[in-house]
């Protein structure tokens, strides 16, 4: 098989699912301009299966937009520096059960069923190619170039965008539901400890999550702080592009070996976390914090397989300080020197660090508000977590928010601790973009359901048209003697 005859087959299966009926949501109108039903914001993977799960649900007047040159989406050809996923090859993600959509099918119709057995794990640059194959063979409606800059809450239901960036067809959109599709930052932002914000001047140090020209670091050492695998996928590709050292130092006295999420994939605990109570999850998220993701075997062995590989444990960062030219780290192990650091400390999720959601992050409630952690499981990280519904909605802490937050939905990795393994998990997101988008399509529907079941109730067009004609006295059958 082929790409192109691929892309037949996906036209093929859709068409059997009537994929592309008729839209059932009644279009609002205002004066400023257009009303989409919903923007997804973020073109990455989860923005891109939202799409794809609204218009199955016949809800087609969407918009996708996402900050990033086309093709550039999400973190697989920006930051992200693995070599392979970290995601087993036959966990099915974004194709929402069509096979055709699959990547495995993807593969297969360049390589064919051979060369899919030969996959022991998905390799990066392949899974974007994948998902710029995926975007282009169902039309999804994305521009790109076009940064969300505030979210304003209008009159009727409806949100005002505030918009900028070189593909903006205009200042703002207007849009009755938005869901954030932002990624693993999206719920708050990357974390950079004090000890080396406040110490070092930015040119000496960038957290993982940036753009690193290693050009410049050809040669040089380089301080790596996190013991994740992160971390390590960071220290093989700084040494693959010609850094002379990269010393990984990691706080514990042994690399964490047990992964979560390896459990969660074939326990159940992806599909039915939202069946849990709050206390359930709130234990749960707890427990799973507890963990770091550890490096991948094969990461870890191509990263140590190189001369200038040093890994240093229970050697946490005690002390930061310029030292001229470059960067002094003190550890309980001793002073080292680096020309530059890299920072591998993960994320805080909070929607109070999120600028697009100044006007109303004060609503918005937190699992610190709504439950009372036990002390032998409390942590100030989860509580700081947006508490969503099923659907992904945010709630309100008051009264005064219900209205202004109605409509705003959140798909990106803050969606943990009340949705589980799902947005930004490429584990999660065949369960979860059902959830969300049941979410966003009930709301629009009970929005509308005066005029629905109005309609509904006034509804007398006739399909039955046959007429019965009563036999003739002739024709009726002799009566039984």
């Amino acid at each position: 098989m082929s790409l192109e005859a691929l892309n037949e087959r996906v036209k093929t299966d859709l068409s059997y699912l009537a994929f592309g009926g008729a839209a059932w949501v009644q279009p609002k109108s205002h004066p400023e301009g257009h009303v989409y039903d919903a923007v997804i914001v973020g073109g990455g993977q989860s923005g891109l299966a939202a799409a794809f799960g609204l218009l199955r649900e016949r809800i087609s007047n969407i918009l996708v937009i996402d900050e990033n040159p086309e093709g550039l989406e999400g973190p697989w050809e920006t930051y992200a520096r693995m070599v392979t996923l970290r995601t087993p090859k036959h966990l099915t993600s974004v194709d929402l059960g069509i096979p055709s959509l699959t990547f495995r099918s993807w593969w297969e119709a360049q390589f064919g069923p051979q060369g899919w057995e030969e996959v022991v794990k998905i390799p990066r640059g392949d899974w974007m190619s994948y998902l710029r194959w995926y975007r282009q063979v169902l039309n999804l409606p994305v521009i790109n170039e076009v940064k969300l800059k505030l979210i304003e809450p209008a009159e009727d239901g409806i949100h005002r965008l505030h918009i900028a960036g070189a593909g903006a067809p205009s200042e703002q959109l207007l849009a009755r539901k938005v869901v954030l599709a932002t990624g693993i930052q999206g719920g708050g932002e990357w974390h950079v400890p004090s000890i080396i914000a406040d110490h070092l001047p930015a040119r000496l140090y960038a957290h993982t999550s940036e753009m690193i020209d290693f050009e410049t670091l050809k040669g040089k050492k380089i301080g790596i702080l996190g013991g994740g695998a992160s971390a390590f996928d960071n220290a093989n590709f700084a040494l693959s592009q010609g850094v002379a050292e990269a010393h990984v130092f990691v706080r514990r006295e042994k690399l964490p070996s047990v992964n979560p999420i390896r459990q969660m994939e074939s326990s159940g605990m992806i599909e039915r976390f939202h069946a849990l109570t709050d206390a359930e999850k709130y234990a749960a998220i707890s427990h799973f914090f507890k963990y770091n993701q550890p490096p991948t075997n094969d990461t870890f062995e191509r990263a140590a397989s190189w001369p200038g590989f040093k890994l240093h444990l229970g050697s946490p960062w005690l002390e930061v300080e310029s030292d001229g030219e470059g960067a002094a780290v003190t550890t309980p192990q001793g002073r080292f020197t680096f020309d530059f650091l890299i920072v591998s400390t993960g994320l805080l999720s909070d929607p109070g660090l999120r600028p697009e959601l100044r006007l109303v992050e004060s609503h918005i409630a937190r699992w610190g508000d709504v439950y009372d952690a036990p002390a032998e499981v409390a942590n100030p990280l989860l509580d700081a977590h947006p508490y969503l519904s099923p659907g992904f909605a945010f709630t309100s802490r008051d009264a005064e928010g219900e209205a202004l937050l109605h409509g705003l939905f959140v798909f990106n990795y803050s969606a943990l601790a009340s949705c589980g393994l799902s947005a930004s998990a490429i584990s999660g997101t065949k369960n979860a973009v059902p959830k969300l988008v049941s979410g966003v399509a009930d709301q629009l529907f009970l929005d509308d359901r005066d005029g629905i079941l109005k309609s509904f109730f006034d509804y007398d067009e006739a399909e039955f048209v046959g007429q019965w004609s009563k036999p003739a006295p002739s024709d009726e059958l002799e009566p039984k003697i």
